[in-house]
């Protein structure tokens, strides 16, 4: 038997439960994984709590990203070994997987190899965020070196991994918070420039840190009616990328930015296609091995602690990636 994290009703942290389920065998491509280490992300929120762009089964588990080790492999699962350590990543729906447990079972095709090196709580705090960011500047984006990019509500963990690779290719990331506080913290994260909103005029600073060209690529988790500032940043010919849509609010129409190029982007742009996969995870493999990339692990909980660590995610106060470890 395996221990699963399962929610019956739409909620507040508390529908969470911890149950014990009958894992069985994997399928045909598909993998059993011991896991060691679970990343958060706010996609597990909305999905939790039905804001999200599809809706649970009940019971449902929850989890895009995981660490762990092969321990049983379906027919036609590809080149894995039972004793691997792998990392899953975020290439599959919520209604059909999650990563919320101690065993569990994932498609091949969303688990890519861990490098030795990369230990299993830095490895689950890397994949949604920095193959996001990698698919919305270089996938998507088209920056190249020396293009300005904007990167917003960067305290998060998508916002610190954007910083880092946005420098990873040689762009200048100009990141903002809302909170002064938190300035020197994105400064030292390695953002060129940080813009504090609540005090600043967001697009007349982005004019003044690019000599008035605007960025190339504006990358934005949230979206909304503040999209429409945003926008204001991008040098016409410039992308404006919505990755998160944490505002349900509708957008402006895009037509009102015509000299932009305007649209949302999901990880699943380059998560289910295979060929853009395996260049998203040699990309990290290759930050990830030359230092290049140091996911910022804000807190861990324990996986008998997920109500808290969720109610903690929900209420804004870190910075950086929020991981559950699994004890065997």
């Amino acid at each position: 038997m395996a221990v699963h994290v399962q929610f019956d009703t739409l909620g507040d942290p508390e529908v969470l439960t911890l149950r014990e389920v009958e894992v069985g065998e994997p399928g045909v491509g598909e993998l059993r994984i011991r896991v060691e280490a679970i990343g958060l992300n706010r996609a597990e929120v909305m999905f939790r709590r039905g804001h999200y762009f599809y809706q649970p089964n009940f019971p449902s588990g929850l989890g895009y990203e995981a660490a762990g080790v092969v321990e049983a492999i379906g027919a036609d699962a590809g080149d894995f070994a039972v004793g691997d350590t792998v990392s899953v990543v975020p290439a599959f729906d919520l209604t059909d997987y999650g990563t919320y447990g101690d065993h569990v079972l994932v498609p091949a095709a969303a688990t890519v190899h861990r490098p030795a090196e990369v230990d299993p709580v830095t490895s689950a705090a890397v994949w949604m965020a920095y193959v996001t960011s990698y698919g919305g500047f270089v996938a998507d984006g088209g920056v190249r070196p020396g293009d300005a990019v904007l990167i917003t509500a960067a305290t998060g963990g998508a916002g610190l991994a954007a910083i880092q690779v946005a420098n990873r290719i040689g762009a200048v990331s100009i990141a903002t918070t809302r909170s002064r506080g938190k300035k020197q913290r994105l400064l030292d994260a390695g953002a060129a420039h940080v813009v504090v909103t609540d005090e600043e005029d967001l697009a007349e600073r982005v004019k003044e840190i690019t000599g008035g060209r605007g960025v190339r690529t504006a990358f934005d988790p949230i979206g909304g009616p503040g999209a429409a500032t945003i926008a204001a940043t991008v040098a016409p010919g410039g992308n404006l990328v919505i990755y998160g849509m944490l505002d349900p609010r509708p957008m402006p129409d895009p037509q009102g930015f015509p000299e932009l190029n305007v649209g949302s982007f999901l990880i699943f742009d380059v998560a289910k296609d295979p060929e853009w996969l395996s260049r998203a995870v040699t990309f990290v493999n290759d930050g990830l091995t030359a230092g290049a990339f140091t996911p910022v692990i804000d807190r861990t909980f324990d996986l008998t602690e997920i109500v808290e660590a969720h109610r903690y995610m929900e209420s804004n106060a870190q910075v950086g990636k929020i991981v559950v470890t699994v004890r065997h």
